[in-house]
């Protein structure tokens, strides 16, 4: 099967000042949403394996997309996340089967990074759902100072019978961080 996708769309965000300080070095995260049919929209299906399948091109996708957004190398990329927001006539689980099995294997091959888990949330929604994408270290998950969120919205999506998907990225960790790591 595969993926119809009817827009993408992203958000980049750049912090130069925070608290009344400079922020040093580059501190960017960016949220790329990807706006597509579920095939298995209005019904129950028991068998997902096609949305399975379908996620590793949407990483694929996903991560294309996010770098150009995002405008850096991929090998300054530090942190990632995803997010799903599945459309009122498809089921939490459509956005399971999209962003996790497959997903994460060619966004990790992408950035050259890994294994980290890539940390997710998915909503039921409507139009304009706004989604939050948690973002963690892509090497090492207990990196205390690349914890962070992104949010994203699409004024149009998701459809009933569509899902919108999410990469976030993120370069630098939070500005003025400086928790570090647990002992």
């Amino acid at each position: 099967m595969e993926i119809e996708v009817r827009k993408v769309v992203s958000v980049v965000e750049t912090t130069s000042r925070e608290m009344g300080r400079v922020v040093d070095g580059l501190r960017r995260k960016v949220a790329t949403a990807v706006v597509l049919t579920n095939p298995y929209a209005g019904r129950y299906v028991d068998d997902l394996s096609e949305l399975v399948a379908m996620g590793a091109d949407l990483g694929r996708l996903l991560v294309e997309e996010a770098l150009a957004a995002l405008g850096r190398p991929a090998e300054e990329v530090s942190a990632y996340g995803k997010a799903a927001v599945v459309g009122t006539a498809g089921e939490i689980e459509h956005a399971a089967a999209l962003i996790h099995p497959t997903f994460g294997a060619p966004v990790r091959a992408a950035l050259g990074r890994g294994p980290a888990i890539i940390p997710s949330t998915k909503l039921l929604g409507g139009p304009g759902t706004r989604v939050v994408a948690p973002l963690t270290n892509c090497n090492d998950i207990w990196q205390f100072d690349e914890m962070d969120a992104i949010s994203i919205s699409v004024d149009d999506a998701p459809r009933p019978d569509e899902v919108m998907a999410v990469l976030a990225l993120g370069v630098g960790g939070r500005p003025l961080h400086r928790i570090g790591v647990p002992s």
